[in-house]
């Protein structure tokens, strides 16, 4: 595992959702002349235990970290979203009871303690029990921030069992944590704020990722058409066309390394 892809101590970490984002791609100096750009990062270096590594801050607000891989491993280029917990050992069991896989962890790392993990339908997950917590969470208004996190699965309501088993939902039930189960799709607000959906109907075989099972990250931006203009100048692409949600007017871009994720304006 790649230690600096691991939230910085300024980081709030919320029990039972996500509460940090990270990329893993082959070039860190690539993956800033991108996402610099785009969604008005700058950055901070840092030291991980298998070499150099980033984290993209937006103003004065931590936003994820970034880290690479030698070429040679082959690994995806990915947006891995980390769950805060209270116990890392307490969560990687609870995975492994309910059929997911612990790939990686617990680790330790000057932030806490993190584990790699995946869903029983092959989604990937962190997971982070840090050793401080907060209730304050960036404004969705900063750009550049990661407003939420998208589950694309094989069936919503089994994978909400199994996040639920893990991360305690029901328990935390309450004005601060709510789960709404939907017609097509599961829920999770955080202080009246959406910030964890899944939707059913991933196909593990196919090759389009979007439709394979995985957690998706969204960026807030200003504007989304001009996000686009501005991606494929950096040498990006689009995987799909932007269209209007409930949520607001989104895109899923694919960075110049590989990397899946969606940026999205008019969100609230």
């Amino acid at each position: 595992m790649e230690e600096n892809a691991v939230p910085s101590t300024r980081t709030a970490c919320l029990p039972g959702v996500p509460s940090w984002v990270s990329l893993t791609t082959r070039s860190i100096d690539a993956a800033m002349e991108f996402y610099g750009p785009l969604l008005g990062w700058h950055f901070e270096p840092a030291q991980g235990r298998w070499g150099n590594c980033a984290r993209a801050l937006a103003g004065e607000t931590v936003i994820a970290g970034i880290s690479a891989v030698a070429p040679e491993w082959e690994l995806p280029v990915t947006w891995t979203t980390y769950f805060g917990i209270e116990s890392a050992d307490t969560a990687t069991a609870r995975v492994q009871e309910r059929g997911g896989t612990v790939a990686v962890g617990p680790l330790e790392s000057e932030a806490g303690r993190l584990a790699l993990a995946a869903d029983p339908a092959g989604a990937a997950f962190g997971l982070w029990e840090c050793r401080t917590t907060t209730c304050d969470k960036p404004s969705p208004l900063v750009g550049g921030t990661a407003v939420w996190v998208e589950l694309r699965t094989r069936d919503a309501f089994d994978a909400a069992f199994f996040y639920d088993g893990v991360l305690d939902w029901d328990r935390r039930r309450s004005p601060m944590y709510a789960i709404r189960w939907e017609e097509d799709r599961v829920v999770l607000e955080f202080q009246g704020s959406t910030v964890a959906t899944m939707y059913g109907g991933a196909v593990e075989a196919t090759a389009d990722p979007r439709l394979r099972p995985r957690w998706t990250v969204f960026f807030s931006v200003p504007d989304t058409e001009a996000a686009l203009e501005t991606a494929e100048k950096l040498g990006g692409q689009a995987i799909d066309e932007p269209s209007l949600t409930a949520f607001g007017r989104m895109v899923t871009l694919r960075d110049p390394e590989g990397g899946v994720f969606c940026v999205v304006s008019g969100h609230s």
